[in-house]
């Protein structure tokens, strides 16, 4: 009855452990390969963020000249305007002259003339006379109309690459977003493998182990065996000895060697960059750079603007703050960002770059900057992906 008890207790635990399932960790291999294909898909996400911020900064370009030219065609409309005007008003001179002449000087002309062909030729005069006038009053006319149809057009291409650049913006966004997560997912892979190496590693040392003691078991079991045969022959005080050769304690597997040396993390000194918080540079030149950038709060927003006081863009604003410091920039962002000095830990009078745009550092985490079209030039809090220093 009791071996019944024990059989039956013994089924139910073998039942038992059939049902439960049992979730095997994730191997080393699958662990990288996990990784490799995140890694992959990161460079690919990469390329694609590059390949955009390459159009954001044509896109850039594309702004400025397409808000020169508004800015022409708003020049060429107000020569038109005056024109047409002053036409006008000597269009109005000779109207009221011939009021006042009741039309007499047109026939005193006519009447004046010596013989007939005198008359067709002062005909002709004075009716070429009021035809100039009319010809010239319709050219200015039709100036003035085709430089507002150029400016209207200028106005719609510029809202277009302005409604552009928001979806690239946008684009980047969501791409640096995928990065960071993915990036995240990589190095959550990384400590996987890591914790999976030193746990492959302590089973194979306690493996080795098992080995060890049982192989030193077995050399145990066979002197004794060896002595209980032999027993009586004078072998008795013979101690059994390891062959020669042959290690007694195989040496057990450091779990941390077999471990990857997991990589460093945080950003690399790159040639030329600052990382030290110090200015190392003229502080003077910094503080003019400051001070004129402070001067044009509240200009307007103008693409490709150039006009301190009257209206500048984002590297408009920033060129002409260097000139006041006597320093000559492009007009133009990554140019600007390029040919500087690159610092980690900016100072007032430094550039904030960010693809597309730039502004002028002036301390506390906080920049002046040209935001964007419909905005006047004002202080901000810092939206910047890297520092250039020209002082």
């Amino acid at each position: 009855m009791r071996r019944l008890g024990n059989a039956l207790l013994v089924t139910m635990l073998t039942c038992g452990l059939v049902v439960t399932p049992v979730f095997a960790e994730p191997s080393i291999d699958s662990l990288k390969k996990n990784k490799e294909a995140a890694q992959s898909e990161v460079n690919s996400l990469q390329e694609e963020l590059t390949d955009l911020m390459s159009k954001i900064s044509k896109l850039e370009g594309d702004l400025i000249a397409k808000g020169q030219e508004i800015t022409q065609a708003e020049e060429d409309l107000k020569d038109a305007q005056a024109k047409e005007e002053e036409q006008y008003d000597d269009m109005k001179l000779r109207i009221k002259f011939m009021y006042e002449e009741g039309d007499s000087s047109f026939i005193e002309t006519l009447m004046s003339a010596e013989n007939f062909s005198d008359l067709v030729n002062k005909a002709e005069y004075v009716q070429n006379v009021h035809a100039y006038d009319r010809d010239k009053l319709n050219e200015y006319i039709e100036t003035k109309k085709q430089v507002q149809d150029l400016k209207a057009t200028l106005e719609t291409e510029m809202s277009n690459l302005e409604a552009l650049q928001v979806e690239f913006e946008e684009q980047k966004d969501t791409l640096d977003t995928t990065i960071e997560n993915k990036k995240d997912e990589i190095s959550n892979l990384d400590e996987q493998i890591q914790i999976a190496v030193q746990k492959a590693a302590e089973e194979q040392r306690k493996r080795e182990e098992a080995a060890r003691k049982k192989a030193e078991e077995e050399r145990r079991a066979a002197a004794a065996r060896t002595q209980q045969t032999t027993g009586g022959t004078g072998n008795q005080g013979t101690t059994n000895r390891p062959t020669s050769g042959t290690s007694s304690a195989p040496t057990a597997t450091n779990p941390g060697a077999a471990a990857t040396t997991p990589t460093t993390s945080g950003s690399t000194s790159v040639s030329g960059t600052d990382t030290s918080g110090s200015s190392g540079g003229n502080t003077s030149v910094a503080q003019k750079i400051v001070s004129a950038a402070y001067s044009q709060l509240g200009v307007p927003y103008v693409w490709g603007g150039s006009s301190p006081g009257k209206g500048l863009d984002c590297s408009g604003l920033v060129q002409y703050c260097h000139a006041v410091a006597g320093i000559s920039l492009p007009h133009y962002s990554e140019s600007q960002y390029a040919g500087g000095k690159k610092v980690t830990t900016p100072q007032p009078g430094d550039i904030c770059w960010k693809p597309g745009h730039v502004g002028i550092y002036i301390g506390n985490g906080q920049m002046i900057e040209a935001q964007q079209t419909g905005t006047n030039i004002m202080v901000s809090a810092v939206r910047a992906q890297g520092y250039a220093r020209y002082w």
